[in-house]
């Protein structure tokens, strides 16, 4: 039985909110599928850890909630994470985005060996990462950081050339898809609700958080706009909103004015998301900023083509033409031009959604994924070997 110094190196991650999300789900993708000898990982959450930490395959895997109520200065919070470093002792300790990047300060002063920070994209109160108070933070922060990782070739050059980080401390590494998981679609029974759709019918769908920064309610009004070309379209579109937050009601009361409540299907959160993207014509991602969109990947490995909002890194993901479209943010009538393309020509849609399916699985994998993050993760602790040796030695208590 190996002893306690020879257990690997363990790597804590903090996220601000441990709950359904594209960056959330990266991170538990990357726990699941590195393997076990390398590193120990555990999760720990500012505010609270919701159901969605259950995807965690590893049963060595302990999740940790800080319990931060608020967005105010919360000297608590500080001292709970005090704690928690003092009990883990981690190798590495790994942050995400702007909401986690204060607590890098303590790690250092708690002498954490490798202390790295990952951007996954941005929130509606910074859409284009230009807002001086916050540069001026991320500015601040690092000299507390070794190494930094971005999800989008778009994040990696602005944390170089608008956050002054030398490139040599930047990588870049692209979320990876299951593409068993995603598949294109086979003979199978419909998840959609008996009767939704008719017999040819076009379904339009989306997946993500009802949350301002991704801007359903745009698509909302481009699927009436459309509806309004001409009988024949009304009677084959379908719309479909998988997710749930604060816009849902928004959502559902612009279809219920238009009259048009029974050709839209508004589920909420969902589970079986893989299945329900199998029964789309045509993925639609209304976002306002994205880094990289871990739907869009997944409608491309599903091979649907994909109608996107060119913001963030989603141009490093959609070939104009070629696997998708790309429409300006907010404009709800450049996204019923580019889905009308699609509805008026199903071949492009085949074409495009096969095109998207081998650029996912000739990039996207998650072998490349996890080989990204160790590679980081192996450089990183390299450079710190003394204080590595320390923080694989016998933890101390609380």
């Amino acid at each position: 039985m190996a002893s306690r110094s020879e257990k690997p190196p363990l790597v804590l991650h903090l996220v601000h909110n441990l709950a359904l999300g594209g960056m959330e789900t990266g991170v538990i993708h990357l726990i699941n599928r590195m393997p076990p000898e390398r590193y120990r990982h555990a999760i720990a959450s500012l505010t609270l850890a919701d159901d969605f930490s259950r995807r965690i395959e590893r049963p060595d895997v302990p999740v940790f909630s800080l319990e931060r109520r608020s967005m105010k200065l919360d000297w608590r919070v500080y001292h709970r994470f005090w704690r928690l470093l003092r009990q883990l002792q981690p190798a590495i300790l790994h942050t995400r985005n702007l909401a986690a990047l204060e607590v890098q300060s303590v790690a250092a002063i708690a002498q954490v060996p490798g202390r790295i920070h990952g951007e996954h994209g941005r929130d509606i109160y910074d859409l284009d990462g230009s807002r001086l108070k916050y540069n001026l933070f991320r500015k601040a922060m690092r000299t507390f950081i070794h190494h930094y990782t971005a999800v989008s070739r778009d994040l990696a050059g602005w944390l170089v050339h608008r956050i002054g980080i030398p490139q040599d401390r930047v990588t870049q590494i692209y979320n990876g898809v299951d593409t068993a998981r995603f598949r294109p679609r086979r003979q199978e029974n419909s998840p959609l609700p008996r009767g939704f759709v008719p017999e040819g019918g076009f379904v339009i769908g989306t997946v993500g958080r009802m949350q301002a920064v991704k801007d359903q309610p745009t698509l909302v009004r481009a699927f009436l706009n459309l509806l309004q070309a001409s009988p024949a379209v009304r009677d084959r579109a379908r719309l479909m909103l998988i997710g749930d937050g604060p816009l849902l009601p928004q959502c559902r009361g612009l279809l219920r004015t238009a009259g048009a409540e029974h050709l839209a299907w508004l589920p909420g959160e969902c589970s079986n998301v893989a299945e329900l993207m199998r029964a789309m014509d045509v993925f639609v991602l209304p976002s306002l900023a994205e880094g990289i969109s871990n739907t869009i990947l997944e409608a491309m490995a599903t091979s649907l083509p994909v109608v996107a909002t060119d913001v963030g890194g989603t141009r490093e993901l959609v070939d104009e033409g070629q696997t998708g479209l790309l429409v300006p943010p907010s404009d709800p009538n450049a996204l019923v031009r580019a889905i009308r393309k699609y509805f008026d020509d199903p071949g492009a849609g085949g074409r495009h959604g096969s095109a998207g399916r081998k650029k996912i699985q000739a990039g996207f994998s998650f072998d490349s994924m996890v080989a990204g993050y160790v590679e980081v993760y192996d450089r990183v602790l390299s450079r710190q070997p003394a204080a590595v040796e320390m923080a694989l030695s016998e933890p101390h208590s609380a």
